[in-house]
């Protein structure tokens, strides 16, 4: 583990200068403590937020110093039981954490589709009263764009400039291009979620002239009984329903009308 974690830690000389590009290019820095000497430095160069590792979700002494700064609290769920969860949840807002986000994350690199288990998402939201996000290693882009159908605020990513230069997470790492994919793609499916709705939106009402309704179908005399040869029912939609066909056989026209007509009640006698 040692070793991994030399080969996979953000060497503390690069937080400045990485910081101060982010900055440059309007993006929101900050980085991951995994004791209370990181969180010493992170404060240090003045991090808005704080992301926790699911390895670390356990470490309630880390939980509680980071909370004490009183900045924004990102934790990832992986691992985690409910009972755990509901120690770091109770530990960090004790120690002054006002805004907290979980993470539904799977602990396995890669993770696959059906150990997401993505309908964890809005029962943490109800069991915590919090914002819950994904923290996604599976591979492309479908898991983390049915989170946000499931209520997901946040989407973690690993990102790496280019998955054949190798490193100990790109295998599930995305390139530029698929996260940019993954940016587009999850904006669609929250403007998708919308709300309850039926009937007709705005956008729909135009649509409606292409339904069926009803229509006279040959030339009719006032007087004339609708029947199957001179009643259909046809396109465009500017006539009656065609719920109403069956009630207006054996009616009576009020009116002298030719073949296409409409058929509206001020024709049926």
């Amino acid at each position: 583990m040692h070793k991994l974690y030399q080969q996979a830690y953000t060497p503390w000389e690069w937080h400045q200068p990485i910081f101060d590009r982010c900055r440059e290019l309007g993006i929101i820095a900050f980085s991951t403590p995994f004791d209370a000497t990181s969180v010493e430095f992170l404060e240090s160069l003045q991090v808005p937020c704080y992301k926790i590792a699911s390895f670390e979700n356990t470490y309630l002494p880390l939980i509680r110093k980071v909370a004490s700064t009183g900045k924004p609290m990102i934790i990832s769920t992986g691992m985690a039981t409910l009972a755990e969860l509901d120690e770091t949840v109770l530990a960090a807002r004790k120690a002054g954490c006002k805004d907290l986000i979980l993470l539904k994350c799977t602990s396995t690199y890669p993770a696959s589709p059906e150990n997401s288990n993505l309908a964890t998402i809005p029962h943490l939201r109800e069991m915590f009263n919090v914002q819950v996000g994904l923290s996604d290693h599976t591979i492309g882009i479908g898991v983390a764009v049915a989170s946000v159908a499931m209520g997901a605020t946040i989407i973690e990513k690993h990102l790496t400039l280019s998955r054949d230069d190798g490193g100990v997470d790109a295998a599930f790492s995305m390139e530029p291009k698929e996260m940019a994919q993954l940016v587009v793609e999850t904006a669609r499916a929250a403007q998708a979620m919308g709300t309850i709705n039926y009937g007709p939106t705005v956008a729909e009402e135009g649509s409606l002239m292409y339904r069926r309704s009803l229509y006279v179908a040959k030339n009719m005399k006032a007087g004339d009984t609708f029947t199957s040869e001179n009643l259909r029912v046809v396109r465009p939609g500017k006539g009656l329903p065609s719920k109403y066909y069956d009630i207006l056989l054996g009616k009576k026209i009020k009116l002298d009308a030719a073949i296409g007509t409409p058929v509206n009640w001020d024709l049926i006698i």
